[in-house]
């Protein structure tokens, strides 16, 4: 069932606890380019998935580090969804589980945060795993202690989940009052996996620009994010 805004944002104000589910809808207002968009990253890209895949890492390693430099945003800094989603785990149960990997969850201070595809900003050595500052990174992906392949520390396509984060997303899920799914079509497996997951008595309200479809959907409102988080 479609509301309006200001349904929208009294649920959140109202609910008791809350687990948003964010995707990169929630980092364009921040310049962060979003991935399958006319505007997006992998727009006029030919197999994108391959350049951000594990076989691309180990068999083309420059081609690889050529194209995840381009993901990179250092400059970029949270917007008003990223700060009131800060600003509500202050006040109530709050927690964040993001596929995001730009760290602006990070950056405008939630802590109850689930990074669920990783992130750009961790990076280690494959050779010696000694961390590596992302500066570092940015200047080569050979590591000059040992000359080692650096790695940004995020899930590559042909790459499994540790058990931890699963358990992490999947708990976050589950111990809320409302599920709030924002800036994500929710077609990614196994992220959009998650809302099965739900207290039976849980309510979930998407806020996209693009319909989504899923059977447990309860209410949506097809906006840009920052249109309800600018009236919290």
């Amino acid at each position: 069932m479609e509301i309006t805004i200001q349904a929208a944002v009294q649920k959140i104000q109202e609910a008791k606890s809350i687990t948003f589910l964010t995707g990169a809808g929630v980092s364009t207002p921040s310049g962060v380019p979003d991935y399958r968009s006319l505007k997006g990253i992998y727009h006029g890209i030919e197999a994108p998935e391959y350049l951000l895949s594990i076989d691309c890492l180990n068999q083309e390693p420059e081609k690889f580090y050529t194209f995840v430099k381009t993901l990179y945003h250092p400059t970029a800094e949270p917007n008003v969804i990223h700060q009131k989603m800060a600003a509500l785990e202050r006040r109530k149960p709050v927690w964040i589980v993001s596929q995001n990997i730009d760290g602006l969850h990070q950056a405008a201070g939630s802590q109850h945060l689930v990074n669920f595809h990783g992130s750009l900003y961790n990076c280690h050595c494959r050779k010696c795993e000694q961390t590596v500052p992302w500066q570092e990174y940015l200047k080569s992906d050979r590591h000059e202690n040992c000359g080692g392949q650096i790695r940004p520390g995020i899930v590559l396509y042909g790459e499994g989940f540790t058990d931890d984060t699963i358990r992490q997303a999947i708990q976050a899920v589950n111990v809320s009052d409302l599920l709030v799914i924002v800036g994500t079509s929710f077609q990614v497996h196994p992220f959009c996996d998650l809302i099965y997951e739900k207290n039976e008595k849980t309510a979930v309200l998407a806020i996209n620009r693009t319909p989504i479809h899923i059977p447990t959907l309860h209410e949506f409102v097809e906006v840009d994010g920052s249109t309800v988080f600018e009236q919290l």
